[in-house]
């Protein structure tokens, strides 16, 4: 009986406002928030040093985000009347503010410890809160011991694989990090080749072309060099978009973010301009620092990475303004949180470009959901995120079943496909060659979330894949199985763009380099010469670009039929399936009399079939038809 009594004293205890209180409240008893088990790859290293601090981000409900995801459908439907009317800064924040009272709470939980005034930082909403606090008081605060975990890459971190909260607050935290985000953020696959390493190759490759090429989907005419290494010029040739200046408008804008120590050289830059675009020597990029983001200048800490996509954002959008944002430290990646100190938030690039990211299991379901929720709040805005969508195929990049690497961290060791994250923006795969097709030397990462439901935008292009997939196809390994078309996981990529053997220059030193890590600021580059084009006429910027993509933009779109995505032992998905249903024969894209459109919601002749496929997506840009659709 004193038992149900105790018990009972402690849930009115808990449940009683902490504001009651003259002095802050020994805590209720810890229950258990989150609990995982340690990604493949990592080993436990041992206790952190005494003196190792941590930097807790402490996530609180936003309770009227639904709202927020409202307006962002409605602001980037171009059906509907409020398309590009765009929610301000302010607007957005108002949608995502938590409630008093776990502002209140989180704030008693904290004073309790002896934390409070300058010792914690506010997101502008309020919906984050940032602490700097020893590990061991970290480990009191939620019941958990942390460690020194090591990849076998040889990284280190400090995680634990559960915590818990008091169990008053559950109901105000949504999540807490770094704690079980074992995610490295890693750069997508850069496969380097140095281009006096293959020179003379490229060179009679590139001879064995007689005339120039003319690709059979977009009809453009391409120089032959571009099938042996990609320049600014072979984009705008094979995208359609030769001939096109956007003009220097003040209003806008394109930016790339940099993690990981990747330094973005200004000199190599002047370089890359000089061989590719001479009009804009002597411009260059605005820089901004995220938390204590570096810009390190030295020509032999010039980053790859960094290089490739300023180089080709730039490159390809030129005279936009361009910005580079350097972000210290390591993962987790919060939006709200890592706002640049010395900037005006209101002064956001239009369209951003992210070549970086790591296996969706990696990441958990809790700190995915609140990182997608950060880009919510940029597309509400009018802000156009993109996102590589990695370079291992379905999962490892190894279609070989004796050596693949793709396993479930659920503690049952199973082989399943290994999606990435995000995958919640604008995924941009890969392709090569001319006519273009799937990449092969790398795969373009590609297949369906199992954190993310399928979104209603692409429900139909994607249940034309899978239907016509062949009963049992891969068949466990995916979300979802093949008896499942209509709903489940949110399928990428969304579009792709050529991936392989860009140009660039590194290290005062001509290179050869690909990965999705090119074809999504290259992506970005277009995105930025249609936002010209709509602002010239007085439009909004696009925003959040898929609900245009998988309606009216699809007909802008080259749709890739050739290639693959193999990884986790498979050859992973097709690009292209014959559709016995529809009567179709595939050849350089699908055809057919009568194409479902979405947005209208009934058949259209001579429409192309509304088809996304886990390798390429929708398709490559064709900017000549896309500027006329985003008017």
């Amino acid at each position: 009986m004193r038992i149900y009594l105790l018990r009972g004293l402690l849930s009115v205890l808990c449940l009683a406002p902490l504001s009651s209180w003259a002095l802050p409240p020994k805590p209720c008893p810890h229950k258990v928030k989150e609990t995982i088990i340690p990604p493949r790859g990592w080993s436990n290293g041992g206790i952190p040093p005494a003196d190792h601090k941590i930097v807790l981000r402490i996530g609180l409900p936003q309770p009227n985000f639904h709202i927020l995801e409202k307006h962002l459908y409605e602001v980037s439907d171009p059906d509907h009347e409020r398309y590009g009317d765009y929610l301000s800064k302010e607007e957005t924040e108002a949608l995502v503010a938590p409630h008093q009272s776990s502002i209140d709470a989180v704030e008693e939980w904290l004073g309790y410890y002896g934390i409070g005034g300058t010792d914690l930082m506010r997101s502008p909403a309020k919906d984050w809160v940032t602490i700097t606090i020893p590990v061991r008081l970290a480990e009191e605060m939620l019941d958990t011991k942390y460690n020194v975990w090591k990849h076998t890459s040889g990284d280190q971190i400090v995680r634990t694989t559960s915590y818990s909260l008091p169990e008053n607050l559950h109901e105000h935290i949504d999540v807490v990090q770094p704690t079980t985000m074992f995610g490295r953020f890693k750069r997508d696959r850069s496969t380097i080749v140095w281009l006096d390493e293959e020179a003379e190759e490229t060179v009679q490759k590139a001879q064995s072309f007689a005339t120039s090429i003319t690709d059979p989907v977009s009809g453009s005419v391409v120089d032959p060099s571009c099938n042996t290494t990609i320049t600014v010029n072979c984009l705008k040739q094979l995208y359609n978009a030769v001939g096109f200046t956007p003009k220097p408008a003040s209003n806008n804008s394109i930016g790339i973010t940099g993690y990981l120590e990747e330094f973005a050289n200004k000199q190599d830059l002047q370089s890359f301009f000089a061989d590719q675009r001479p009009d804009a020597l002597n411009s260059s990029f605005r820089f901004l620092s995220v938390k204590g983001g570096l810009n390190d200048q030295n020509l032999s800490n010039a980053g790859a990475e960094a290089n490739l996509d300023v180089q080709f954002a730039f490159g390809l959008s030129f005279p936009i303004p361009g910005t580079f944002y350097s972000t210290a430290g390591r993962p987790p990646f919060i939006p709200d949180v890592n706002t640049p100190t010395d900037t005006n938030e209101n002064d956001t690039p239009l369209v951003i470009s992210t070549s970086y990211g790591d296996d969706e299991q990696t990441v958990p379901q809790s700190f995915a959901i609140r990182a997608c929720n950060g880009f919510a709040q940029l597309g509400v805005r009018g802000v156009s995120l993109l996102f590589s969508s990695g370079d291992g195929g379905v999962g490892d990049n190894d279609p070989d079943p004796a050596t693949q690497q793709c396993f479930t961290n659920d503690g049952k060791n199973q082989t399943k496909f290994m999606p990435s994250f995000p995958a919640a923006v604008t995924a941009v795969g890969g392709t090569t060659n001319i006519p273009e097709v799937a990449v092969s030397r790398f795969f373009s990462g590609g297949g369906f979330s199992n954190h993310f439901d399928r979104p209603t935008y692409q429900r139909q292009a994607v249940k034309e894949y899978l239907a016509a997939l062949p009963n049992g196809t891969y068949e466990g390994l995916f979300n979802p199985s093949s008896e499942e078309i209509t709903s489940n996981g949110r399928a990428y990529p969304d579009v792709s763009a050529q991936s392989d053997r860009y140009k660039i220059f590194l290290g005062g030193k001509p290179i050869l380099i690909g990965g999705t890590s090119a074809s999504s600021p290259a992506f970005a580059g277009f995105v930025a010469l249609l936002n010209d084009v709509r602002l010239a006429h007085g439009k909004k910027p696009l925003g959040f670009l898929n609900p245009l993509l998988y309606s009216k933009g699809v007909s802008g779109l080259n749709d890739i039929t050739v290639g693959h995505n193999s990884g986790c032992g498979t050859t992973g998905f097709n690009v292209c399936i014959t559709f016995v249903r529809y009567g179709l024969i595939p050849k350089h894209s699908f055809q057919a009399t009568k194409g479902w459109d979405p947005g209208k919601n009934h058949f259209l002749p001579l429409q192309r079939l509304l088809i996304d496929d886990p390798v390429t997506g929708l398709g490559t840009p064709n900017f000549g038809k896309l500027k006329k659709i985003v008017l």
